[in-house]
């Protein structure tokens, strides 16, 4: 477990605390093989340098953010800026899927793009996966 993580989770209010705290636990358990850090100021997951999942606490939410969302099979995540990232946004923990969760994070193992080399690519994406 990542200690920086989990003081960021428990910095927040009790209810987003046990969001980020539900989130933690169940990317641990669905993507093992994920390094995990402080990113940019909030949790994020990667596989192999690639980021693949994080989250952060928004005035009104808690958003969860998978990188390659957009070109995923499930249904349920939002659009998210102007590459290939789609979010979904909790205010209370009943509002988590845990079965939809851990198809997302299946997915976010089968499904990639290179944002570790974005920068050298001058701005454009590649699918790894």
């Amino acid at each position: 477990m990542n200690q920086d993580i989990t003081t960021f989770n428990n910095a927040h209010s009790d209810e987003d605390a046990k969001i980020c705290n539900l989130l933690m636990k169940q990317i641990n358990q669905v993507l093992p093989e994920a390094k995990s850090k402080i990113w940019h100021a909030h949790p994020v997951w990667f596989i192999e340098g690639n980021p693949i999942v994080g989250y952060d606490k928004l005035k009104d939410s808690v958003r969860l953010m998978f990188w390659s969302g957009q070109s995923f099979h499930m249904e349920g995540l939002a659009a998210d800026g102007s590459f290939k990232a789609a979010s979904v946004r909790y205010t209370d923990r009943e509002q988590i899927d845990f079965e939809l969760l851990k198809q997302w994070l299946e997915e976010s193992k089968n499904i990639q793009w290179d944002y570790k080399n974005i920068v050298k690519r001058k701005g454009q994406l590649k699918r790894l996966v």
